[in-house]
């Protein structure tokens, strides 16, 4: 609930471009730096990987990205090869904990708000 200005006087930019430039942070036409990214996840008090720009190399931007497609497309179905997923354990521990939350969450066991908090501060782990 803030606006373009407060965020960017928070941010400390200066000059007739500090509109522009979280302008073009909001549309993606610009990537900020991981110590700014830390800065406006702070100011906004949001996860840094709901605004951070993903790298599909790596198995936790595919992991968060799944994780806001489901927030975006509701009741989405992820399908997935099993053989691809055995081959990368973390993957492996995602998909296992994701369908243990939803069974959760389809019993009641946890509510709505908890299953978005678990999906917003997942954290890949390795066993």
């Amino acid at each position: 609930m803030m606006s373009q200005d407060e965020v960017s006087n928070r941010l400390g930019l200066t000059g007739e471009c500090k509109r522009r430039t979280m302008t073009r942070y909001e549309r993606g036409d610009r990537n900020p730096k991981q110590y700014r990214l830390e800065e406006l996840s702070n100011i906004l008090q949001i996860n840094i990987n709901s605004i951070k720009q993903y790298d599909f190399k790596k198995t936790i931007d595919i992991i968060y990205f799944l994780l806001w497609l489901e927030e975006l497309i509701p009741n989405i179905q992820i399908e997935y090869e099993e053989t691809f997923v055995n081959k990368n354990k973390e993957l492996k521990l995602f998909f296992e904990e994701l369908e243990r939350m939803k069974l959760k969450r389809r019993k009641k066991e946890i509510s709505y708000f908890q299953y978005t908090d678990w999906k917003f501060n997942y954290e890949v782990t390795k066993e």
